[in-house]
């Protein structure tokens, strides 16, 4: 059995140290119990726009910077655009400390985590792995922010990897060809799986003789523009106009809400859609997700998405975009369908999958879609996670 070594995080995900149980709370519960300890430098939590009160379940107010035995919390005290200095500063500090023996950097623009990952291992030169989620605006952009963000990874990545390790991948085909052709190595590129997903929850829940499911469609996510929830709705007014009984549920809260809520009043949508915001526990997800009959993902960009991976567990056939893990995962009408980032396309296919003479078809692109996701089990994959780090 591999001796277990120190390990420090470099991140931009704030949830957990105000904290939040967001999917990092989740990963790092069994994750850590593969390190003898878990450093985790992140930003100031003080104006976090991506996490909003009341978005998450929250841990105790004690637990908010270790909420595991072997796992601490760094937030910083600066403001974003010094998060470098505190990288190196800190990075420096725990290392004197600790003398952990890899540290992981979570990229993405405006890349102040690579810069003071670089920083770090300069000084340290202590190996490092740069972790590449997704790329921000491909392969469509959801606002010009991120069509500006696409450009500047195309030109800032190949220097980012440089003096990395590795380079952490998780999808097999959307993200790799576009790091090749902005110049990363094929040779530093590593795909390791960052999806994890307890099957004692997510799993096909048994349907009250004769009662038919509450929705139609369920979608699963933050509500902002690169989920494409206002495309989905856009698609959901025509929808109507064949099939007036049309039911979504809508799972997650965010910035756009106000604008959702003033467009389905706007398209007279108020009996077809509900909003369950941000659930409590994920059982509470999966029962949602027994609830409906398909799964909705028109994301304009992803690394994944899990939210469909659970979905899929759960018994659902999945429609999405051709986003991150999708295009791995999905073969044309076996176990879900793709959909074009246009609301004819996506009305279209909805209104295929739910027309009563596709019912056998829908059942049967559930069942496989089922079969696909055993290999995302929640041990098996973290403990995967785990030892090819080590490795390293």
């Amino acid at each position: 059995m591999t001796s277990k070594k120190k390990l420090l995080m470099i991140t931009g995900d704030r949830a957990l140290a105000q904290g939040k149980k967001g999917p990092f709370y989740y990963m790092l519960e069994e994750f850590s119990k593969h390190w003898e300890q878990i450093d985790i430098i992140c930003p100031n939590i003080s104006s976090n726009p991506d996490v909003k009160s009341g978005d998450q379940p929250s841990l105790p107010r004690r637990q908010a910077g270790q909420p595991f035995n072997n796992v601490y919390i760094h937030s910083s005290p600066w403001t974003l655009w010094r998060q470098p200095w505190f990288i190196l500063k800190k990075g420096i500090e725990l290392y004197k400390e600790q003398k952990f023996d890899l540290f992981t950097v979570h990229s993405y623009p405006p890349f102040y985590n690579d810069i003071g990952g670089r920083w770090l291992h300069n000084k340290i030169k202590i190996p490092y792995i740069l972790e590449v989620m997704h790329i921000t605006g491909h392969p469509k952009a959801g606002s010009l922010k991120e069509w500006f963000y696409k450009i500047l990874t195309r030109l800032f990545i190949k220097q980012s990897a440089k003096s990395a390790k590795a380079v952490r991948i998780i999808n097999k085909k959307q993200t790799p060809a576009f790091l090749k052709k902005s110049g990363v190595p094929e040779k530093k590129l590593k795909y390791i799986p960052a999806f994890y997903i307890d099957f004692d929850i997510f799993k096909p829940l048994r349907q009250a003789q004769g009662k038919p499911k509450k929705y139609d469609l369920v979608f699963s996510g933050r509500l902002v523009k690169n989920k494409g929830i206002l495309l989905l709705l856009e698609a959901l007014v025509k929808i109507k106009k064949s099939k007036p009984d049309i039911k979504l549920l809508i799972i997650g809260s965010g910035p756009l809400r106000s604008e959702i809520e003033k467009f389905i009043k706007r398209n007279r949508l108020e009996e077809n859609v509900k909003f369950s915001g941000w659930l409590e526990t994920v059982k509470d997800v999966s029962i949602a997700y027994n609830q409906s009959k398909v799964f909705i993902n028109p994301s304009y960009n992803e690394g994944g998405p899990r939210v469909a991976l659970e979905a899929m567990a759960c018994g659902l056939p999945v429609i999405t975009t051709k986003v991150g893990l999708m295009l791995d995962i999905i073969e044309e009408k076996q176990n879900g369908l793709f959909i074009d980032w246009e609301a004819e396309d996506i009305a279209k296919k909805i209104l295929w999958t739910l027309t009563v003479q596709n019912e056998k078809l829908r059942e049967e692109m559930a069942e496989e879609g089922y079969k696909t996701v055993p290999q995302f089990e929640r041990k098996k994959a973290i403990e995967n996670y785990a030892k090819n780090y080590q490795k390293i």
